[in-house]
């Protein structure tokens, strides 16, 4: 059985760099995902008075949690529409 190989990348959150074990093939994905919170972050500090980096981190976390409930609500009501859908096909497909 194989491991899965890691490396290490380095990335820029908040001005500071931060080292992390990244799967092979993902570094791109966490770079991405660390420019993106950093958006985030300096966006939160200028909507609102927070100015303390880990008051603004952690809004940008909680709006980050928020959006990812939201989208699993809406993907569990498309995956029901979707039964929906496909009962309804069976049955005009099997009633004669």
């Amino acid at each position: 059985m194989s491991v899965p190989q890691s490396q290490r990348v380095t990335v820029e959150l908040l001005g500071k760099e931060h080292e992390f074990a990244c799967p092979e093939g993902q570094e791109d994905a966490l770079i991405a995902a660390a420019s993106n919170l950093n958006n985030l972050v300096e966006r939160m500090k200028q909507r609102s008075s927070v100015r303390n980096e880990q008051n603004a981190l952690l809004m940008a976390a909680l709006n980050l949690s928020h959006e990812l409930l939201e989208s699993q609500a809406d993907l569990t009501e498309h995956e029901q529409s979707h039964q929906r859908l496909i009962d309804k096909l069976h049955k005009q497909l099997t009633t004669p």
